[in-house]
């Protein structure tokens, strides 16, 4: 094989080298530069490719911030599966004419720049299409003006930007959704900046994060981007939250500065605002006016990034079990033992026997199992009662969200307390260990709370949040389950009349719920 026959098969097989060498884009100062990936197109290019091998097809939802080059490396993507394959047609959606027309000169300086081995013929083209004559494919955009848009063609590749401002994004996906077939080969990237809770853009983020649909969820954070930094000003300060927010995402004191500066230049200081933009977390892009969460979402960063080899596992071995209640939301488990929370599992069912199945096989394969907490609201009370006429009484205990707290004085209710006591844990200046895990990241922070007229904590209840949301925090009140009840790690240390008593109170909570 010559050089360049070489040469060619690597830029057939290989996306970031065929970008290089043959694709130009204009930078932000508008020099007309080689196509070089940054880290975020690396790291969003790394995971589509791993979904591509293990699916054959292509579905990802891309949560990001500004500026960070996501639409160009989509549009690098499809610009080469069009113009070297046959029969393939692309289409882009943006929100706006000025961004779809964006958005096209970019495809069109590919072409137009693009080496002449390389370069299909062309034919018919206009402001809105490009096409390839000898390959019967063509690069085709639409703004999301009309809810009939991308109706009109049977396509293989479908770039969807700003998804979250588009005004008729409903009726867009669902004929969208005849137009892309889910067959070998297609693609389909939807990539947006958050715009707050009320669109389809959202909804369709919490059910890629739940695995509830095709789509894959993948968020790149802002700092990320080697250049969001600048030097240090002289008379630099942090303060608390700043320094908090710092050690959280192991941070440099020049991208602290970049932060900084852009609050109070682009965002009148409002760091909420810069969150939304700019986010470090999918929480806080998604970030609800007034909302204030009980579970700190930088301690939940942290706890995540906690290697549980690192921690000694001291206390009794606790399960928390949430099941289902509505519609579309899972049964949730999760494990404790002291700083450790691992091995979070969902039943996508309604059937509380094929729960009780689990719970029985999980007592029986692991005896360090102390004490399995059920939520007896809805299906739990069967799942409860089930396993106590199975003989698993003594390690099973019903827990009654809306029963009274402990500490009636702090807290409105017991799921008040249990999420408050959980809060504090996670918020312990040595962090505990948690799954990471984006799902439940944003259960833990998805309740917020109030005040009583007693000045008790009340925590957001779950039709609360399911009404806002769209989705329950089942992963969450599964963990805040394990904290319940302070349960001795070993028999020895309960006395047989105290063991009874717990017992009997888990059987009186069912029978009264």
């Amino acid at each position: 094989m010559s050089t360049a026959d070489n040469l060619l098969a690597r830029l057939i097989e290989d996306d970031e080298l065929y970008c290089a060498k043959n694709l130009k884009i204009r930078d932000k100062s508008g020099k007309v530069l080689p196509f070089e990936w940054n880290d975020a197109q690396r790291a969003l290019h790394e995971k589509i490719e791993q979904q591509l091998a293990a699916r054959g097809w292509v579905r990802v939802i891309v949560l990001k911030g500004r500026q960070q080059g996501i639409s160009t490396y989509v549009a690098a993507r499809f610009y080469k599966r069009t113009s070297m394959r046959f029969g393939k047609r692309t289409m882009i959606i943006t929100h706006l004419d000025a961004a779809t027309q964006n958005l096209f000169r970019i495809a069109k300086t590919y072409y137009e720049l693009s080496d002449a081995t390389l370069k299909p013929a062309t034919k018919n083209n206009s402001d809105t299409e490009l096409n390839f004559a000898k390959l019967r494919s063509g690069y085709k955009v639409a703004t999301a003006g009309s809810k009939h848009a991308g109706r009109s063609d049977t396509i293989q590749y479908l770039h969807g930007s700003e998804v979250a401002f588009w005004p008729n994004a409903i009726n867009i996906m669902a004929g969208l959704g005849q137009t892309l077939p889910l067959v070998a080969g297609s693609e389909a990237i939807l990539e947006s900046t958050a715009n707050g809770l009320a669109n389809l853009f959202h909804e369709m983020w919490t059910l890629a994060v739940a695995e509830k649909s095709d789509y894959m969820a993948v968020f790149i954070p802002w700092f990320i981007q080697r250049e969001y930094q600048r030097e240090v000003p002289r008379d630099f300060e942090l303060s608390p939250e700043e320094a908090e927010y710092q050690e959280t995402f192991g941070l440099s004191d020049e991208q602290m500065a970049w932060r900084q500066a852009k609050v109070y230049t682009d965002f009148k200081g409002d760091f909420a605002w810069f969150d939304q933009e700019y986010p470090a977390t999918p929480d806080m892009a998604f970030q609800r006016v007034g909302h204030k969460a009980l579970v700190n979402t930088l301690a939940v960063a942290r706890a995540r990034k906690v290697n549980p080899a690192h921690l000694q596992a001291i206390g009794a071995h606790v399960v928390g079990v949430d099941p289902a209640r509505f519609g579309d939301d899972s049964t949730a488990i999760i494990h404790r033992q002291g700083r450790k929370a691992w091995g979070l599992e969902k039943i996508d069912q309604f059937d509380t026997m094929a729960v009780v199945g689990v719970v029985v096989r999980m007592l029986e394969d692991d005896k360090t199992i102390r004490r399995v907490f059920v939520d007896i609201g809805g299906l739990g009370a069967g799942i409860y009662d089930r396993l106590v006429e199975l003989g698993y009484g003594d390690r099973v205990t019903a827990v009654n969200f809306g029963g009274k707290a402990t500490d009636q004085r702090k807290y409105f209710n017991k799921r008040s307390e249990m999420w408050g006591e959980m809060a504090e844990w996670i918020a312990d200046i040595i962090p505990p260990s948690i799954p990471d895990c984006d799902k439940l990241h944003a259960d833990l922070t998805a309740p917020g709370y109030r005040y009583s007229s007693n000045g008790q904590i009340k925590l957001d209840s779950k039709e609360e949040i399911k009404k806002e949301l769209k989705k329950s925090p089942d992963a969450g009140d599964a963990l805040a389950l394990t904290f319940a009840l302070p349960i001795a790690s070993s028999d020895i240390e309960v006395p047989e009349w105290k063991r009874r008593l717990i017992a009997g109170k888990g059987r009186k909570s069912a029978m009264s719920a």
